[in-house]
């Protein structure tokens, strides 16, 4: 006890946390901590060298109870954060024999002097039957940054596209990194760079909240909501509970998360297509959208569309929500106007005059098709008022769930 208080006093925090929760989850394990801090509280390029002595020394570890106990490195799941990660990649290429050990999970692996490294010189797929990794703080600055940015597994997570985390402020972050190291960055910095930990840890602690990432090329196009498909295993599960599965390349995975735990939240693509009867202009509304759930419902999310709307065309775009509403039943769609869209009203009218009583150009919106990423289940909706599809700024339309009455194309 007196030794465990000792050790307390160094190793960060989350790493009893960790402990505590692989244990609470499956009661016949065994969970062994490296304490290598001497070895890691370097200057960072000596740190770095030494990642390779401490995995030398983990798998010997491994080999001695594999002859002792009988032990079977294949059941073995090594943790490594950061620096620790490569360590795990390490440990695992360095074993003797055939065998790989059972699977290297890496949290947010350290970038300076193993981004753009061969395989052998930093985590890799090789390393064990099979690796993740969670990459949470890729943000680049003078061409380095904290956690590697490089798919390094077999599944590479990159929650909020992996180059910042929501809840985390980035004040001060670089020079604190210059000075002292990744290991003596402050907690504003450490805080995006811990979270690949804090997302494991909830894998452990919420069953019932698990996380779900999709496989994207990049951050921009699943921004878009166009990457919520879970056909051909295009899907898996962030943390302790992913589905194991050995890739021929590593798949980036993307996914949103909460600000704090539970982080999972529910990704929801909607597809709208507008028709801008405003002949000539392009026009850059904002939007709010109100979900009505068979559980819940959500109020006023704000819609930005990257581009401005110009004549006929569908968009396509990401909405996520912290809680589940269930089967989403009916949408609110308001384009939230101002001033500035009346006088761009009386401009046109001006320069093309109608006839009394006729009516006004404005958007139309038939449907909305939404597909609820956690579910798969895809819906359209259609206006309530068939009569009356046209909206206009300051106005709300209420679309219902309808028929399909598109053909689906290029279905992914």
């Amino acid at each position: 006890m007196e030794e465990r208080k000792k050790v307390d006093g160094m190793l960060e925090g989350w790493i009893w946390k960790m402990a505590a929760a692989l244990k609470s989850q499956h009661k016949q394990i065994n969970v062994i901590i490296a304490d290598w801090l001497t070895s890691a509280h370097q200057h960072y390029p000596i740190a770095v060298q030494n990642t390779r002595h401490i995995g030398q020394e983990i798998a010997d570890f491994l080999e001695w109870l594999e002859e002792s106990i009988q032990f079977s490195r294949s059941n073995a799941h090594l943790i490594g954060y950061s620096l620790g990660a490569h360590v795990s990649g390490f440990a695992g290429s360095y074993i003797s024999g055939t065998n790989k050990i059972g699977r290297i999970t890496g949290l947010d692996p350290a970038g300076p002097l193993f981004e753009g490294m061969s395989p052998t010189d930093r985590l890799s797929p090789d390393d064990a039957n099979f690796v993740d990794a969670i990459h949470t703080f890729t943000k680049q600055h003078m061409g380095l940054s904290v956690g590697i940015k490089q798919p390094v597994a077999h599944f590479d997570f990159y929650p909020n596209g992996g180059t910042f985390q929501p809840g985390c402020h980035i004040m001060h972050v670089y020079n604190h990194i210059a000075q002292y190291g990744i290991t003596g960055i402050t907690q504003t910095v450490k805080c995006a760079h811990e979270r690949s930990v804090h997302l494991f840890i909830d894998s452990l602690l919420h069953n019932d909240k698990q996380s779900t990432a999709y496989w994207c090329n990049d951050i921009n196009t699943f921004n878009k909501g166009m990457c919520l498909s879970c056909r051909k295993n295009r899907c898996n599960t962030l943390g302790y509970n992913i589905r194991e599965e050995r890739l021929p390349k590593s798949r980036q995975l993307f996914l949103k998360t909460r600000a704090h735990m539970p982080f999972k939240v529910y990704h929801y693509q909607f597809k709208i297509h507008f028709i801008n009867e405003i002949q000539g202009k392009q026009i850059d509304p904002t939007f709010t959208i109100s979900l009505t759930g068979t559980k819940e419902d959500v109020k006023n999310l704000p819609i930005t569309l990257v581009e401005g709307i110009n004549g006929n065309k569908t968009y396509s775009f990401l909405i996520t929500l912290d809680t589940d509403i269930g089967e989403l039943i009916m949408i609110k769609f308001k384009w939230e106007g101002t001033a500035v869209w009346e006088n761009i009203w009386d401009t046109v009218q001006t320069i093309i005059p109608w006839t009394k009583g006729t009516r006004r150009p404005g958007l139309i919106v038939k449907t909305i098709r939404v597909k609820a990423g956690e579910t798969q289940q895809k819906m359209t909706f259609c206006s309530q008022s068939i009569d009356n599809v046209h909206l206009h700024p300051a106005q709300e339309k209420t679309f219902v769930r309808c028929e399909d009455r598109f053909p689906r194309q290029n279905r992914k």
